[in-house]
């Protein structure tokens, strides 16, 4: 699925996908970063998630799968905190489909610590410690670096995926969620094939 479909068809930049004038760092330096820039309470991030976890399976060793929780908004900040505190913790695959289901697919006012503690604890995390991550220094100093970069990338909604730090790409503009991964895969091919410097 990966390499055939990305030569099955070319997309134009500034129509399909968007070239950042400034490209934001990347969690790491070899290999071509995806990042799947999402928020908690999204329907379109939660409609999303399968067919993006699905392409994750498939990818090449060289394809670095990023989650980066958006605070688009000061309601959204308590999730994105709530991602980097489990994440920290090492509970983030207990809880994350979870905390999905909860904001996106029930829409839960889980807008505090003290909500999202409570929440947490149902799925066997320490609320306490919970509590503690998220009020923590790394903590915000995590949420504030992934914010930067959202800005950086000039992110305005949800679903958004960032390929290498360089390109920007929306369902609105590949056609389709997942049209999205079609163009992601053409971007990872393009990216693998450029001489790294």
């Amino acid at each position: 699925m990966f390499v055939a479909q990305a030569h099955a068809q070319s997309f134009e930049e500034g129509r399909h996908y968007v070239a950042l004038d400034t490209p934001v760092r990347t969690a790491t330096e070899s290999g071509v970063e995806v990042a799947e820039v999402f928020w908690y309470g999204c329907p379109h991030c939660y409609s999303f998630k399968p067919l993006i976890e699905s392409w994750a399976e498939d990818i090449p060793d060289y394809v670095n799968y990023v989650k980066i929780p958006a605070a688009l908004g000061a309601s959204w900040e308590p999730h994105a905190k709530a991602f980097y505190a489990l994440e920290a913790m090492g509970e983030l695959d207990k809880v994350h489909d979870a905390l999905f289901d909860a904001l996106a697919g029930e829409r839960r006012q889980l807008n505090s610590g003290e909500a999202l503690a409570d929440f947490v604890s149902e799925y066997g995390v320490d609320g306490e410690a919970f509590l503690k991550n998220y009020n923590s220094f790394g903590v915000n100093a995590r949420m504030q670096q992934a914010q930067a970069k959202v800005r950086g990338a000039r992110v305005t909604g949800t679903p958004t995926v960032l390929v290498n730090g360089k390109y920007r790409v929306t369902a609105s503009m590949a056609g389709s969620q997942e049209a999205v991964l079609e163009v992601v895969d053409y971007l990872i091919e393009k990216e693998s094939a450029e001489p790294s410097e």
